[in-house]
């Protein structure tokens, strides 16, 4: 057995989109996706859902190293994005990363350590990592999204919403839904605009209108498609939903000549005055 030939073969079954290949061409394998070492119908399941989220890879060898009884396998992936990886809904976009197959030999067969970054594959997809702790002795943390519209006026409703999700397929398939009824308010009348926020297994989110009656907006069809979803087809494992009236609001601005804090309703005394901007 030649750890070069394996290490061909090996990633050949990776281009043909086989997992029981991928299996039958390593006795052990790794990966920084994998969660350990993984052999047999482990190593073909794991297989089977990187498939499924990379569809027709295409490696492009650019360099093998090594001997009979180890090899390096230099090499570049491009591959379709079909389904959520690392909390990112599928984007349908093209997948780029650079890596590395580490093969040895022995009695067992061939045993491949993978290594590739996986901060450099959700770039190539257009995200970009912010690293936060998952929670503190009194606080958890997570991200947030904004779409705004250009309106000042103050709100005269909030929605509140968040839904429980069980994981990260789920959590992506909450955020494809999100994306719609966002897309959906943006064109409604009375819209002023949506912070989302997720925080450990709950997605929220805050919507604001120009007064009560503009809140009918949320119950278009994407929202509506949403709600179907968690009655009939078993969506996630809680929902809040609740309309809120602002009792008050005020806004401050700090005078960029003098450094004094003004309300965006008043001029500041040397006479400076705050624009107005969107309360979201």
């Amino acid at each position: 057995m030649d750890a070069r030939k394996l290490a061909q073969d090996h990633l050949q079954a990776w281009r043909d989109g086989d997992p029981e290949a991928v299996a039958a061409t390593a006795a052990s394998y790794a990966d920084p996706d994998s969660g350990g070492v993984l052999t047999g119908p482990d190593l073909a399941a794991h297989a089977a859902a990187t498939l499924d989220r990379f569809r027709d890879p295409g490696f492009e060898v650019e360099r093998v190293i090594g001997d009979a009884d180890a090899a390096a396998v230099r090499w570049t992936l491009r591959a379709d994005h079909r389904a959520a990886y690392l909390g990112m809904p599928a984007t349908g976009g093209r997948a780029e990363v650079t890596g590395t197959d580490l093969v040895t030999v022995d009695a067992a067969g061939a045993h491949v350590r993978r290594s590739y970054d996986r901060l450099a594959l959700a770039g190539s997809l257009g995200h970009t990592a912010r690293f936060v702790p998952a929670a503190d002795e009194t606080r958890e943390f997570g991200v947030s999204a904004r779409a705004g519209t250009a309106r000042t006026e103050r709100p005269g409703a909030l929605v509140l919403t968040w839904l429980e999700v069980r994981d990260d397929a789920e959590a992506a398939e909450v955020d494809l839904l999100s994306v719609e009824i966002v897309k959906s308010l943006r064109a409604a009348r009375g819209f002023l605009g949506v912070t989302t926020f997720d925080l450990g297994d709950r997605k929220y989110t805050l919507s604001a209108y120009d007064r009560l009656e503009s809140v009918r907006a949320v119950h278009a069809r994407p929202h509506q498609r949403a709600m179907r979803r968690f009655f009939k087809s078993g969506l996630c494992t809680r929902v809040h939903t609740s309309v809120w009236r602002p009792v008050s609001a005020r806004d401050y601005a700090r005078c960029p000549e003098c450094a004094t804090p003004v309300r965006t309703d008043a001029a500041c005394g040397c006479g400076w005055t705050p624009a107005a901007v969107p309360t979201l």
